[in-house]
Parts: structure tokens; C-alpha cells; sequence
């Protein structure tokens, strides 16, 4: 926690969500096997092979998470109050226009907590069974390109069109987790980030998870993984 706690502390980029949410992508000095501080990665509680791992990112939620952005469209702000700003990881807004595609194909989410906090204090949260969907709508949206372009697709309205029907059908679920404690997630699920409630509890430096993403080598190895 320390080490977290300094790089954080040493991070020149702006905090976002007006000033609530610190992103803190690669921020962590862990090594490629995960180790950080003389402090082994817990790989042997874990149902994952080992393998090498890039610099963790430090996500950190403070209280009264999410205000408004300057940037930030009405609709935009409203879905990150009311939707959680529920995304799929690996799926990136391109170009101007913001269009969306698989540009990191991450093998699983693993989310280790850092902070002891109530509950309510902006846990992870996610769609059951919102996976096969997702996949599914990909599957369709690549089906009339070669494997080597997919990177390229643009995917936007089918992830858009899964992703309406994944609020529509799947259970959304708060995720809680204390340090000692670990987030597994399937790297194709819908999840996002619950708004912080007003009697949630938590240490001065916020709310503190590592997640540790992984890359796989191609987009047809992302989507074809159990």
C-alpha cells in the first residue's frame, strides 16, 4: 500500500470525474511476476497460470464520486450516475467521432483491493451474464473479415446494441472487496463503477483497487477463449 499510495501521490496526469476518480493506468511498480516490494503475487490462490504481467493500474475513487467534467455531455454524466459508466475493457473510443474497437484484447481482470472501505463506497460493479452477449454481437460484427483486421472493425453499433439489451436482461451486481481479497472477472463482461454513496466510509486516499489486465497476442484469441 505504500508504494501504491507514492506513486499515486507522484502521478502528474489530472484526476477526472471533477477531480473524484484518479486512473492511475500503469501506475503500479510491480514486477512482470507480479511481485511488488519483495512482496510475492498471489498466484497460488489464484485459478490463473502465471504468466508476465504489466505495471498495474491504481484505480482510486474519492467521495462524492462521479461529479461532472467540463467535457462532459448531459447524457454522458447521466450515464455514469445512472448506467455505473459500464463499459467492456479492451474496447476503445478511435478517432474523432469515437468509434469503437478491440484495441486491447486482455486475457482477464484481476482486481486486488487496497483499502479497507464500506460497501457502498463506489464498489465494481457488473452484469451477470452479460459475457455471452457481448461475444456473441462480435462474433457477428467480425464475422465477414478476416481474423487479422478485426483490431480494425468498427463494432460500434453492435457493442451499443448488446449493451442495451444486456441492461435489459441481465442482473447488475455490486462487487464490495476488502484488501485480502480478490476480483476475478471474465474478460468479456459488462461492468462499471457504482456512484459513491453519501454515508460510504473510506481512508483519506480513497478507495484503491490494482487491476492487472493482461494482453493476449490477437483479437481472435480474446473473443475465442472460453
Amino acid at each position: 500500500m505504500p508504494l501504491a499510495r507514492q506513486a499515486l501521490a507522484e502521478d502528474p496526469a489530472p484526476r477526472r470525474s471533477g477531480g473524484t476518480w484518479a486512473v492511475g493506468l500503469d501506475l503500479l511498480p510491480n514486477e512482470a511476476d507480479g511481485r511488488i516490494g519483495g512482496t510475492p503475487f498471489p498466484w497460488d490462490v489464484l485459478p490463473l497460470a502465471p504468466l508476465a504481467l504489466h505495471r498495474a493500474q491504481i484505480s482510486t475513487i474519492y467521495p462524492g464520486y462521479p461529479r461532472p467534467d467540463p467535457e462532459d455531455s448531459p447524457a454522458g454524466f447521466r450515464f455514469r450516475q445512472t448506467r455505473a459508466a459500464a463499459h467492456l475493457d479492451g474496447l476503445l473510443a478511435i478517432g474523432p467521432d469515437r468509434r469503437r474497437m478491440v484495441k486491447e484484447p486482455h486475457g482477464w481482470i484481476l482486481g486486488l483491493p487496497l483499502t479497507d472501505c464500506s460497501a457502498d463506497a463506489s464498489p465494481l460493479t457488473v452484469w451477470e451474464g452479460s459475457a455471452p452477449i457481448l461475444r456473441d454481437a462480435l462474433v457477428a460484427a467480425f464475422a465477414d473479415h478476416p481474423p487479422e483486421t478485426w483490431h480494425d472493425i468498427d463494432v460500434t453499433e453492435a457493442y451499443t446494441a448488446a449493451r442495451a439489451r444486456v441492461f435489459q436482461t441481465c442482473r447488475r451486481v455490486d462487487v464490495p472487496a476488502r484488501p485480502g481479497e480478490a476480483i476475478l472477472l471474465h474478460r468479456l463482461t459488462l461492468h462499471g463503477v457504482t456512484p459513491w454513496a453519501d454515508d460510504a466510509t473510506a481512508p483519506p486516499e480513497g478507495r484503491i483497487i490494482a487491476y492487472f489486465r493482461p494482453l493476449l497476442p490477437s483479437v481472435a484469441a480474446w473473443l475465442n477463449l472460453p
